[in-house]
């Protein structure tokens, strides 16, 4: 049975490779090749080169400099909106939990064609007051990634005594803010750095509500310059997603380490910083 079972995993775990590994090699094949069907780096030496970059494709340089500040943006927002209000609710109002979950998960039945239709007046006064730039897409990809965001701090917000944790801070005499920055969030590290994850995720990977606002962030600079130059558009793909793996892989560290303190250290720890 415990033969059987390893063959299991090794042929799932092989087919999940193939099936995610197949077409990232392709991609990389057919970016390392010239017109002639010879091997060749010329495309990558150019996406290395920023002065390259920069005067061939300045819509490649816009729309990464537009889709990092989107990613910040994102994420600051998102955590300032949600962390507080689900703590708040968790501690004071228990009977509005499902209200605010049905809040965050609403986006999720919206299409987002649909949710550019109903932003569109919005946006005409973000534009009039904000200006136009591609930054101000954030309020819009913050209402994207609320169910999934909610998903990843509920999680953490149960895996903890919240209540006990903040009467402990407040009968010590700390403040609101204190409790929020040095007991609350140190405990949801890893829940927010999972949310963290998922905003930035989406955010470079949203192409749909930027192309019909006429926004310039890197999916649509990377469709505008498949139009062009199809290899420069795949490398540059293949280039953001192995970008997302790595910062997927540096998290689940920084996740684990913190995770792998102990409950009474950490109440340790929160109990000294207090004092």
């Amino acid at each position: 049975m415990r033969r059987r079972q390893d063959l299991f995993r090794w042929v799932v775990v092989t087919l999940t490779l193939v099936f995610f590994g197949l077409p990232l090699f392709s991609m990389l094949e057919f970016t390392t090749r010239d017109s002639a069907g010879h091997r060749t780096a010329a495309t990558w030496s150019a996406l290395a080169d920023f002065g390259v970059i920069s005067t061939r494709y300045p819509d490649l340089r816009a729309g990464f400099l537009a889709s990092v500040g989107l990613a910040v943006l994102t994420v600051v927002v998102m955590l300032v909106l949600l962390v507080p209000t689900m703590t708040w609710v968790r501690l004071r109002l228990p009977g509005l939990g499902r209200t605010v979950e049905f809040i965050c998960l609403l986006p999720l039945t919206v299409p987002a064609i649909v949710l550019v239709v109903g932003l569109t007046p919005v946006y005409a006064w973000v534009t009039y007051f904000l200006g136009g730039n591609a930054i101000w897409l954030s309020f819009a990809y913050v209402v994207l990634v609320l169910p999934y965001a909610y998903r990843s701090l509920d999680a953490g917000l149960r895996a903890i005594d919240v209540r006990t944790l903040s009467e402990a801070a407040r009968s010590l005499g700390a403040s609101w803010t204190t409790v929020m920055l040095k007991v609350i969030l140190p405990n949801l590290r890893t829940a927010v750095l999972s949310a963290s994850f998922l905003a930035v995720a989406l955010t470079l990977g949203e192409f749909t509500i930027a192309s019909l606002f006429s926004r310039t962030n890197l999916q649509v600079a990377m469709y505008l310059i498949g139009k062009s130059d199809a290899q420069i558009s795949i490398a540059v793909g293949l280039a953001s997603l192995v970008f997302a793996f790595v910062i997927l892989f540096a998290m689940s560290f920084v996740g684990g380490a913190r995770s792998a303190t102990s409950p009474l250290a950490r109440l340790r720890r929160n109990r000294k910083e207090l004092t």
